[in-house]
């Protein structure tokens, strides 16, 4: 277990966590920057990926550049997310501006690629326009089901319309967005969503006017749910465990961390699995037998979307903010 490049886990505190401030060094050795070193050193493996998650990990990298991408993922991707509602009609047990809230907390499927921001140096009526804004309708009443079963209880069933869903958030295309969105037309992320419940007599009519966002001016335009990172768990056995030791041992961990051989040994068969909870350090018999830490420069990151983009493509795009901002620092008066 190298020293440098591990952070140490001990039974009532964590070891060799200080940096520099210089990403990628240590205290000592020589760390003169080469991009051709930092190639050939650095690696991305994909462990699994869906529609909604992502686990993959960064290996050989600054704790800095890691954690910078976790940021931008939750603040700083662009997603479209309802900004303005308009009330015409809302006669149900919810506010207006609960209904508002929760309408604008809906993920809607759209590519943020095809829409521009909107520029708030302009005057509110030339401020939103086609090529910023998409407008989404909802037009619900609650009636009695003339056809409902006998003796039925369930709401379903006796009314129509007495759930609404955030599938019955309808898009209306203004000027060239149906061609725009015709091959991915926009819709709630999860049309399961509820949003209301009404009954005979009340409605809900409204319009929501959706624009680009950041997660930093508001929680509704982060693209993720959570986007986070640990760092590779080591386990370092010292001295041979065996027999009914090794038994003991291999229920201090999660299933699969620690194996036992046939000649009865414990063995270290998947650390990525391991939590890290020091249960092995409670116990007096495997005292100096085992250290527990993780690597430093070896990061698991697992990304789950909101279903506003793939996760994938979310990492892509925080890539593309970090890459603008290093930009920008360059060309910045101020930085010359």
């Amino acid at each position: 277990m190298s020293d440098n490049n591990i952070v140490g886990v001990e039974y009532n505190r964590v070891t060799n966590t200080s940096s520099t401030d210089f990403p990628g060094h240590q205290a000592n050795g020589d760390y003169a920057w080469d991009i051709e070193k930092f190639k050939d050193k650095f690696e991305i493996n994909i462990s699994y990926k869906t529609d909604r998650t992502a686990n993959f990990d960064l290996i050989n990298i600054d704790t800095a550049i890691a954690n910078a991408f976790r940021r931008i993922m939750i603040s700083e991707v662009p997603s479209v997310a309802a900004e303005a509602v308009y009330m015409f009609m809302n006669t149900s047990v919810i506010q207006d501006e609960v209904l508002a809230h929760r309408i604008g907390l809906i993920p809607l499927r759209v590519d943020p690629d095809k829409m521009n921001w909107v520029d708030k140096t302009q005057s509110p009526e030339d401020r939103y326009t086609e090529d910023n804004t998409i407008v989404l309708t909802l037009d619900v009443v609650c009636t009695k089901n003339p056809h409902a079963p006998k003796n039925s209880t369930n709401p379903k069933e006796l009314y129509r319309n007495a759930h609404v869903y955030a599938r019955d958030l309808k898009f209306e295309p203004h000027g060239k967005q149906a061609e725009l969105f015709k091959d991915l037309p926009v819709v709630a992320a999860d049309p399961d969503i509820l949003i209301a419940k009404l009954r005979p007599g009340q409605e809900i009519s409204l319009r929501a006017h959706c624009i680009l966002g950041v997660g930093c001016d508001h929680a509704k335009f982060s693209p993720v749910s959570t986007a986070s990172y640990r760092l590779m768990p080591v386990i370092d056995i010292v001295e041979p465990i065996r027999g009914d030791s090794a038994v003991r041992f291999q229920k201090c961990f999660p299933s699969g961390v620690i194996g036992i051989n046939a000649d009865g040994e414990a063995y270290v068969k998947d650390a990525r699995k391991d939590t890290v909870s020091r249960e092995v350090l409670r116990h007096e018999e495997f005292d100096g037998k085992v250290k527990l830490g993780r690597k430093r420069d070896h990061f698991i990151f697992n990304v789950e979307s909101t279903g506003a983009m793939a996760p994938e493509e979310i990492f892509f795009k925080s890539l593309l903010v970090l890459k603008n901002k290093v930009e920008y620092l360059r060309n910045c008066p101020i930085g010359q």
